[in-house]
């Protein structure tokens, strides 16, 4: 699962590339100024991949600062270009990877598997720690103690995101939002149902892993 910090204006088809990020089983961050993607990648609050540029909602200079400014920060950036705008594409621009819209799930997960390498190289073996418990990041897979664990995708997305971040509090909204999307309607107690049978899966009366925040909501933490 990657988390992708879309930049976009709230017109030019936004709500589009967002159900288009949420169906390819993204996690998606939104802004629509370059400060939010620095303020968020130099504090280190929000964990990003690669930054999903919609050029139709910038100006060119704009895009070209963008595409700048995510170099400076080592983030891989994706240009999203209106497939009617093809032929006013300036290659100066230089992006790590572009993609026309309208565009297919398969395509921008593998578009955006390409801007990573492209920044940083090859991604095998990435995996998350903690105690007994190991999550591989590029096959989808759950150990604890060695034994395979069977999480559905909504739980692995859960466990990465509160993994990858140990110690941060998320509020249910907020998961519910990362995880579900921007227009799930469940509510926040299907956090609560998710965040219970995964660790009905990974934890025991040794290893515990998710901390409840009464009120609030959840935080990972290492095993005792």
């Amino acid at each position: 699962m990657y988390t992708i910090f879309l930049l976009a204006s709230h017109g030019n088809g936004l709500h589009g590339l967002l159900e288009t990020l949420s169906r390819a089983g993204l996690s998606c961050l939104f802004g629509s100024d370059f400060s939010q993607v620095a303020d968020a990648a130099e504090s280190g609050q929000a964990h990003m991949d690669a930054v999903m540029l919609d050029v139709a909602s910038f100006r060119p200079v704009e895009c070209q600062e963008i595409v700048t400014g995510c170099r400076n920060l080592k983030v891989p950036v994706l240009a999203v270009i209106p497939g009617e705008s093809l032929q006013e594409y300036d290659p100066a621009m230089n992006p790590d990877e572009f993609i026309l819209s309208p565009m297919q799930q398969e395509e921008l997960v593998a578009r955006i598997r390409q801007a990573i390498y492209r920044v940083s190289g090859p991604t095998g073996g990435q995996l998350l720690k903690a105690g007994d418990l190991v999550i591989d990041l590029e096959k989808y897979d759950v150990t604890m103690g060695g034994r395979r664990v069977s999480l559905t995708y909504k739980e692995f997305q859960l466990l990465v995101m509160l993994a990858s971040n140990p110690g941060r509090v998320y509020s249910r909204d907020v998961l519910l939002s990362q995880v579900w999307g921007y227009d799930y309607l469940g509510g926040t107690r299907t956090v609560d149902v998710h965040v219970r049978r995964l660790r009905s899966k990974i934890e025991d009366p040794d290893h515990s892993f998710i901390e409840t925040i009464w009120n609030v909501g959840y935080r990972f933490r290492s095993a005792n």
